[in-house]
């Protein structure tokens, strides 16, 4: 089952939009909203919630003002969260904070949302959804996101072992399918 915050899916709702669908538009804008969110919140902790709420109104602003210029061939999510990181340079720019300006164009970013890590991360993704539920989830927080075991364990409500050792167990299974096993 694709994620609906896939890349797959994500191109699927725009190259519908552009050839009409409103529904599919709408619910690109529904499905990029909570990317948004996320993408913003990781990176303006400090903002208030009415900036972090107009950044995200002028970013799809700005996705609806240039979806024409979005390149069939190309992947979505890359053309998207450039138009976001420009969006938030912008915004920190406006707000004479240069240094945290610089700090997005570097390389981190860059990595993020290039071609070879957008096909990276869905090379994972197709690994981890062979994964049960569980153990596919602890490993995309702990091992992915960067969250500690303790953190996890709490938000789970299960012990710290049965964590990592249900991490290990996934990451096992994946080692083994990626040597060719079942």
């Amino acid at each position: 089952m694709t994620s609906p915050h896939s890349e797959e899916a994500l191109k699927a709702l725009m190259l519908l939009s552009l050839d009409g669908d409103e529904a599919a538009y709408r619910r690109l804008l529904n499905a990029v909203r909570v990317l948004l969110v996320g993408y913003y919140g990781r990176r303006m902790a400090a903002a208030t919630k009415a900036d972090m709420e107009d950044l995200v109104q002028e970013t799809l602003l700005a996705l609806h003002s240039r979806r024409e210029t979005y390149d069939r061939e190309r992947p979505f999510t890359a053309w998207f969260f450039s138009i976001a990181r420009y969006k938030l340079i912008d915004h920190h720019r406006g707000r004479g904070s240069r240094m945290m300006a610089e700090t997005e164009l570097g390389e981190d970013f860059e990595s993020d949302y290039n071609e070879e890590g957008l096909t990276a991360r869905m090379d994972v993704e197709r690994l981890l959804n062979g994964l049960p539920a569980k153990q596919r989830e602890l490993i995309r927080w702990v091992k992915i996101e960067g969250q500690s075991v303790a953190d996890t364990a709490s938000r789970t409500g299960q012990s710290e072992s049965a964590v990592k050792v249900s991490i290990h167990r996934g990451l096992k299974a994946l080692a083994e399918k990626l040597r060719g096993g079942k």
